[in-house]
């Protein structure tokens, strides 16, 4: 009993001089693999400070707040619409001053209208005074210095209404104006009003048949058709390059998730423009900067759509946040648009937010306004992401050698971290160290990457070897003539023979077909050249062709793990369609006077085959040694097999039946059109009879409960 008392005391004291676990997240920190799934990394940002307006020191707490900004002084600003004002804060979010009053141009007091944004540079405060329709200009004492007008132009809409509710200004005093009401993009004017024009507006897609209706309408007519597909913006922000960043929600969930694989820029919900309005985002990643990847959160199932983005933030060191409102979370991400990190959930536990509005950083640490509880919560860096970010100006400034410490001390905390294998692959290529950049490309599934350290390897190879290349394709060039020679052979002397054929004969015949169908086809019904059996054999040639297609075709062309195809894929994907051509055919065929039987449909199909094994094994060799920028050749080469296969089935249907060219092409679309009534009927039966056993099921459950 002593002795455990002992050991218990050992523990408590042990316990106590550990250090405590201050500001726990309540929440995950995540990445997203290749595959869209979650990838829980170390915290980059946790809770640090809970700041409301007790903290602050205000007498009237603040209301309903749409906007936050740190000045370069790092002194911090909100626009507290509910009380029409401006609040100012010192650096450790006390309270400073507020502007709330103020006398205007005509030397009358004035206030605001409910303020929706505020911007602050190293000489002014702008304030966008949403409902008086203007922007309010102070000095850094808030000081009142005159309101800048609003613009004028022809541009604007009859009847528009100008609301500004966000802005920003680069450091040649143009001033970038969101407003609520506005669809044709961000507003540049100067600080006198004087309108400069719209960049980057937003607009949705067009379908092919909208694009194809717009052809036919008047001036008039497609004016309205661009008003409903122009959407307005809702937030800004600008980098010391006076890149500006723009945000909008009012798109198309549908066009949201569409773009997270597609990266079109057109749809896209956030974007970086210049000063011309391109937009010149990166989106370099595995998936387009959009907010969530996955859109359905599996841990809380309502949450479902695409993110609701509704401000941007400039981080440092070339990075950059959104912030989702629908799930209260904040996305980071670097200059080539690769996801940094991800974090945030809804909730009133300190670090997490009720109702996200907007974020601003302030040095290493990130701000977030929670608009439904008028707090603002402050995030400090973790060690880990002061080595994130030590890793990124690194790169920056070109230590490398400091960079690839830091990416691998990353990897051994987060060893699912993408970025940190991206970088360490580059720096691998750098050091002309070209299998292992692969090895890391490879490892986050990065084509691009991995097809460029190969082109070094493939010239390298090439000039070592470069008298081998030659000699190959002579051999193989000779191999193929004498292969065609010798079932040329063989196929004249099994014409003159009488009786049965050989297996080996009724298998080389296939390679007469190929370049001579008719006659093919003819003698293969008429003369007994191929049977069931060899027609077996080329069906499974082909069937092995599609299985050594999926798992052996090269990294560069097919980055997903094939460990997940199996044979039955390939049987699949080359019986059923061929059992379906087979049996519709024949229906349909016997009804339109065709002479061919089950068997002998059966069996001209299987030899239409022959192409698809003799191109792609081939073509599946010549994929290792094909950069990703050259894999046309593999699609060519793909679909001359396709289409030598199709025309072979066709001539095959018309010598079978003794068609005419026309009556067979009305056969064979009249064999596709039943091919997919088939599919249906198939999937019918096969959904009515799984309903049967259900309820059959059900029953027997139900009996033996009340047995």
């Amino acid at each position: 009993m002593k002795k455990l008392k002992t050991m218990l005391i050992m523990g408590l004291t042990l316990l106590m001089l550990l250090p405590a676990a201050v500001n726990a997240a309540p929440y995950k920190t995540y990445t997203y693999s290749p595959e869209k799934e979650f990838l829980t990394s170390p915290d980059v940002y946790v809770p640090d400070v809970y700041v409301d307006s007790k903290y602050i020191g205000l007498e009237t707490p603040f209301d309903n707040p749409r906007d936050l900004f740190v000045a370069p002084d790092e002194k911090v600003y909100i626009a507290d619409a509910e009380n029409n004002r401006i609040l100012v804060l010192t650096r450790y979010y006390k309270f400073d001053f507020e502007i709330k009053t103020f006398v205007n141009d005509y030397g009358v007091p004035d206030t605001f209208a409910n303020p929706a944004g505020v911007f602050v540079n190293e000489k002014n405060i702008y304030v966008c005074d949403s409902d008086n329709n203007r922007i309010v200009l102070f000095d850094l004492e808030g000081n009142f210095v005159k309101i800048i007008p609003e613009p004028e132009s022809s541009l604007f809409e009859e009847g528009e209404i100008y609301k500004p509710v966000a802005c920003a200004v680069d450091q040649y005093g143009r001033i970038f104006v969101i407003s609520s009401t506005t669809y044709q993009g961000v507003m540049v004017i100067s600080d006198e009003g004087e309108f400069y024009g719209f960049i980057g507006a937003q607009n949705d897609t067009l379908s092919p048949l909208q694009k194809l209706l717009r052809r036919f309408q008047t001036k008039e007519q497609r004016a309205k058709t661009e008003e409903v597909t122009s959407k307005e913006l809702n937030n800004i922000s600008i980098d010391k390059d006076n890149f500006i960043y723009i945000t909008t929600s009012a798109l198309e969930d549908a066009d949201l998730e569409a773009q997270i694989d597609s990266k079109e820029s057109a749809t896209s919900p956030v974007k970086k423009l210049n000063a011309s309005g391109n937009d010149v985002m990166k989106r370099n990643g595995e998936f387009a900067p959009s907010g969530e990847v996955k859109t359905l959160n599996t841990a809380t199932a309502e949450i479902k759509g695409a993110s609701k983005l509704v401000d941007v933030a400039i981080g440092p060191t070339g990075t950059w946040s959104i912030i989702d409102q629908k799930r209260s979370k904040v996305f980071t991400y670097d200059d080539g648009g690769n996801l940094l990190f991800a974090f945030g959930d809804m909730g009133t536990q300190e670090g997490n937010i009720s109702e996200l509005k907007a974020i601003t950083y302030q040095g290493s640490k990130m701000l977030l306004l929670d608009s439904a509880n008028d707090t603002i919560t402050v995030y400090r860096r973790t060690e880990y992401g002061d080595l994130l970010i030590n890793a990124l100006q690194n790169d920056i400034d070109r230590l490398y050698d400091r960079a690839t410490d830091d990416w691998t001390e990353i990897l051994k905390r987060n060893i699912n971290y993408s970025i940190a294998y991206l970088q360490l692959g580059k720096a691998s290529a750098r050091s002309a160290n070209y299998d292992e950049a692969m090895a890391y490309f490879r490892r986050i599934l990065d084509t691009t990457e991995y097809s460029a350290a190969y082109k070094e390897v493939r010239t390298e190879w090439g000039a070592k070897f470069f008298w081998i290349i030659p000699v190959v394709i002579v051999a193989v060039f000779v191999a193929i003539v004498k292969f065609f020679g010798y079932a040329g052979k063989v196929n004249r002397r099994a014409a003159l023979k009488i009786g049965r054929k050989s297996l080996k004969e009724e298998i080389l015949y296939a390679f007469h077909i190929l370049f001579h169908p008719f006659d093919g086809f003819w003698d293969l019904k008429h003369e007994k050249r191929g049977s069931v059996k060899s027609a077996f054999i080329i069906l499974f040639a082909t069937v092995i062709a599609f299985f050594y297609r999926s798992v052996g075709t090269a990294y560069i062309h097919a980055p997903k793990d094939a460990a997940t195809l199996t044979i039955l894929g390939s049987i699949s994907a080359v019986v059923i369609p061929l059992l379906l051509w087979v049996i519709a055919n024949w229906c349909f065929t016997t009804l339109f006077e065709g002479e061919g039987s089950l068997k002998d449909i059966f069996v001209a199909s299987c030899y239409s085959l022959t192409p698809l094994p003799i191109i792609m094994i081939p073509t599946v060799l010549l994929s290792h040694v094909i950069l990703e920028d050259e894999k046309g050749i593999l699609t060519l080469l793909y679909a001359l097999a396709f289409i030598w296969m199709g025309l072979l089935l066709v001539f095959g249907m018309m010598t079978t039946h003794d068609y005419s060219m026309g009556k067979n092409i009305f056969a064979c679309i009249i064999t596709v059109i039943g091919m997919a009534v088939i599919m249906f009927i198939a999937i019918l039966f096969s959904t009515l009879m799984a309903k049967i056993v259900s309820f059959i099921s059900n029953i027997v459950i139900e009996l033996s409960y009340r047995m």
